[in-house]
């Protein structure tokens, strides 16, 4: 059964700001989220963080930042989609 991956409200407002190959980048990495759920050990600087949190970077200066919701349901809730300078790590 594949995962479901909800945006936030404020996430999915950034991620229209962002450039466009970034946007495709970002597209891609929820696509992917999908089927083997919130381990993504294939993107360039992902990484754990605590309480269920992880986080990837799209390109050096783009974060996606995301958490199991409901892991039981399996429910993945991107939090963050924005530059590295003001992300929640």
């Amino acid at each position: 059964m594949p995962w479901t991956v909800k945006v936030a409200r404020k996430a999915a407002k950034r991620a229209l700001q962002l450039p466009e190959r970034v946007q495709i980048l970002l597209k891609t990495l929820l696509v992917n989220l999908e089927t083997p759920g919130p381990i993504q050990h294939e993107w360039p600087n992902y990484s754990r963080l605590a309480d269920g949190r992880y986080h990837c970077h799209l390109s050096y200066w783009y974060v996606v930042v995301w958490v199991e919701a409901a892991p039981e349901s399996k429910v993945i809730e991107v939090t963050y989609v924005g530059g590295r300078e003001n992300a929640p790590y």
